[in-house]
């Protein structure tokens, strides 16, 4: 099992929220040290929603899709207004709050407060799909998901919680996108393995790599590094500086106002580009 900071007793369900947010769609040797220090600074809900859009955006730095930070910002100040600063438990006022999806609040209701509930990430699906359903690609999510993971779960409620941890677990280090099944504790009753092991079809392989976000040279690359000016900059800049950043002028611009029309910065009254207030 992977030694991760957010395991620990001394967790509080704002810690564990603030994981999974930060997990989302970012591999979690890199969420581990920006969640120390997150955690540091913000410990709990009520630090974060006194601190500014700014602050926030600088402090989430390189883990991606910034706006994840701003949404994390508006879920603090959610559960500071609404559930006087403490997290609720309850799945459907997670699911309430901004920024958190079915995913993250299971997560939270599982791993928080010991909640008997099924929590299905991509790792949890390769599992379901080859240990149960015998086919070897995770595919997409389906609500079906749900039910077929919560069969494999103890009655009692802190034993499915640890065996949401084991799935977990299993699919990141043991059951990945190349599999180590001789290192596999579930092995002699896969059913993927039990028929042999069986290729996909090209079909499906095709739709997977259609799901494969690239990077470089996208719209996303180009909003990262006006973003680093801005994060790097004690004062407004020009765009003279941002329009260093990358040479295709229709992208550069294309991007800017993405970011400027997703509250991830803003123009102010002399023309200059900062992070927002």
């Amino acid at each position: 099992m992977r030694e991760l900071p957010w395991r620990t007793p001394e967790t509080t369900p704002w810690g564990v929220l603030v994981s999974e947010v930060m997990s989302q769609q970012t591999p979690v040797s890199r969420v581990a040290p920006s969640w120390v220090a997150w955690m540091e600074k913000w410990p709990t809900p009520a630090d974060l929603a006194a601190a500014t859009k700014g602050e926030v955006l600088r402090m989430w730095s390189k883990l991606g899709y910034p706006r994840r930070a701003l949404r994390l910002h508006e879920c603090a100040t959610t559960i500071v207004e609404r559930h006087n600063g403490q997290v609720p438990r309850n799945i459907d006022d997670l699911l309430a709050l901004p920024g958190v999806g079915d995913y993250t609040a299971r997560a939270v209701a599982a791993f928080a407060f010991g909640m008997r509930t099924p929590v299905v990430d991509i790792n949890v699906r390769r599992v379901l799909r080859r240990y149960v359903q015998g086919t070897f690609l995770p595919g997409t999510h389906k609500r079906a998901d749900l039910d077929a993971v919560e069969k494999l779960l103890d009655d009692d409620p802190a034993s499915a919680a640890e065996t949401s941890v084991a799935l977990m677990e299993l699919g990141a280090l043991v059951c990945k996108t190349t599999p180590l099944c001789e290192q596999c504790p579930l092995v002699a009753n896969c059913a993927w393995v039990l028929a042999g092991k069986p290729e996909p079809a090209a079909h499906e392989i095709a739709a997977a790599k259609r799901r494969v976000q690239k990077f470089e040279g996208t719209d996303r690359q180009v909003r990262g590094k006006l973003l680093d000016v801005l994060r790097a900059a004690e004062s407004p800049v020009e765009q003279s500086i941002l329009d260093a950043v990358w040479p295709d002028a229709a992208q550069r611009s294309r991007a800017l106002f993405s970011l400027l029309d997703d509250g991830l910065a803003e123009q102010n009254d002399q023309g200059l580009f900062q992070l927002p207030t």
